[in-house]
């Protein structure tokens, strides 16, 4: 009996000893692979934009689809003046205020208001663009603010289409912001929706040169539609699909509304 439990003895000690005497034994550590970085950036990347549109407080006034898209075109392109962003929504209703101008630099809204789309593009909704001349649609994506004039509109904001076969023929076309009589509070009420252009980004009179003053020489505005065609043309977004948007639809056709011409 006493023998036995020697053994028993022994058994034990040398099991504890083997376990405690092997190197150890950690899970090794697992080297990130380039993909694996670049992940990694990238959803860092959309957080610090969700981040952001919370601190402007952009809920409520902007859909962060639409603000999402736009700072991935604004971290991959180079603008003149990085502190100030124009968006605009044309997912939304001409009833409702689409433009927002933001101070990315001090985190808040400096204008939100309503915009008209081209008279083509819709009549409540804008669901077709074009960037050709004559169509008298508005046309999407991104876009570099230039100088301003005066013209048969009064004081108006030249824009620069950066979107080859997109948007490059707003300037030729002279797709520019200006102030209309046919955008404004009083039209709404009367027709159910804005007045329309022949492309342009019309806004109230009131506020068209306070806003242009603010967006000119060298800003990005963008605008936004949750539209297939553009998805999958715009190569601007192609340089970095992280939107949600952009993955999911980036590879199907459009198959009704929003069709390019």
């Amino acid at each position: 009996m006493k023998k036995t439990i020697a053994i028993i003895g022994l058994t034990s000690l040398a099991g504890f000893y083997a376990i405690f005497s092997k190197p150890n034994q950690l899970k090794p550590q697992t080297i990130p692979t380039a993909q694996h970085v670049d992940s990694l950036k990238e959803d860092e990347s959309e957080s610090s934009i969700a981040k952001l549109y919370k601190e402007i407080a952009l809920e409520g006034k902007l859909k962060f689809e639409a603000f999402e898209m736009a700072m991935n075109g604004y971290q991959n392109m180079s603008f003149k003046n990085k502190d100030i962003i124009t968006v605009i929504d044309f997912s939304l209703p001409s009833t409702e205020k689409r433009m927002a101008v933001i101070d990315l630099k001090n985190k808040k809204i400096l204008f939100h208001t309503i915009v008209s789309h081209g008279r083509n593009s819709g009549e409540k909704y804008a669901t077709s663009f074009s960037n050709s001349h004559g169509s008298h649609q508005s046309s999407l994506g991104f876009y570099k603010t230039v100088n301003t004039y005066q013209g048969g509109n009064g004081y108006s904001l030249v824009l620069d289409g950066l979107e080859k076969g997109i948007n490059d023929q707003a300037k030729p076309r002279a797709v520019v912001v200006h102030g209309a009589d046919y955008c404004s509070q009083s039209i709404i009420n009367a027709t159910g929706r804005l007045g329309r252009s022949y492309g342009c980004p019309a806004l109230p009179r009131d506020v068209a040169k306070p806003i242009i003053n603010t967006i000119k020489d060298g800003t990005m505005l963008f605008i936004y539609a949750d539209n297939k065609t553009y998805l999958a043309q715009s190569k601007v977004l192609k340089a970095k699909p992280t939107t949600l948007i952009a993955q999911k639809d980036i590879a199907e056709t459009q198959t009704g509304q929003g069709v390019m011409n």
